[in-house]
């Protein structure tokens, strides 16, 4: 077993981690490889890291699927939010986080799907219009929302997480890089504070076994 002290050490590592770690997502070479390779977050044994000091939830105001304001704060006000910064483009990580989290949401009683939301913010608002998220999202979970706006809205919406993200550019062969942190972030719907952060390994069956106890604010 973890002793205290064991566990605010991996959390202040993770989130140092986060703060700096980028993961570079693009169309892949030949071989359909990782533009850049990944690198490894702190391994604490566990895919979930409760944080001693949670996060506010961002003042992000964007524009959601159906081309309507959306404001992250009011709109999920109360409610157990998981949020995570990505793009349709993505090779790789951005759909397989998100798929794990919608195989988790489908185990849970329909009750408990309704109250869960699950917000995903492109990093890459200039490809990712209201109409192209929407598409992509009914491809995972029809029910999840999908965020686009100004980039430097959604970088500093992100930098208030701990989570980096650059502009998508072109790599020397042409093709279109998207730099950002992979983290998703838990909101309590007792105080909508982010006090657990999973990293881009946490499994499907990670969120399955987490998600009953996120949807009551409990510690997993």
């Amino acid at each position: 077993m973890r002793t205290k002290t064991t566990k605010k050490l991996a959390a202040a590592a993770l989130l140092a981690t986060a703060a700096l770690t980028l993961t570079a997502c693009g169309s892949g070479d030949d071989n359909k490889k990782p533009v850049a390779d990944v690198s490894t977050e702190t391994d604490s044994g566990k895919a979930a890291t409760v944080l001693d000091k949670p996060f506010e939830k961002p003042n992000l105001v964007l524009t959601d699927t159906h081309g309507k304001k959306y404001d992250l704060r009011e709109e999920t006000k109360g409610k157990p939010t998981l949020i995570y910064f990505g793009y349709t483009h993505c090779p790789d990580v951005c759909p397989l986080t998100m798929n794990n989290i919608a195989v988790a949401k489908k185990a849970l009683p329909k009750a408990d799907q309704d109250k869960l939301k699950v917000v995903f913010v492109t990093t890459d608002p200039k490809r990712d219009t209201s109409a192209e998220l929407g598409k992509w999202l009914k491809g995972v979970d029809a029910d999840f929302t999908g965020l686009t706006g100004d980039f430097s809205t959604i970088q500093a919406g992100a930098r208030q997480l701990g989570i980096s993200i650059e502009p998508s550019k072109k790599d020397k062969n042409g093709k279109i890089v998207s730099m950002h942190g992979t983290q998703v972030i838990a909101f309590s719907p007792k105080n909508d504070a982010g006090y657990v952060l999973y990293g881009e390994s946490a499994t499907a069956d990670d969120y399955t076994k987490d998600l009953p106890k996120l949807l009551k604010g409990q510690t997993p």
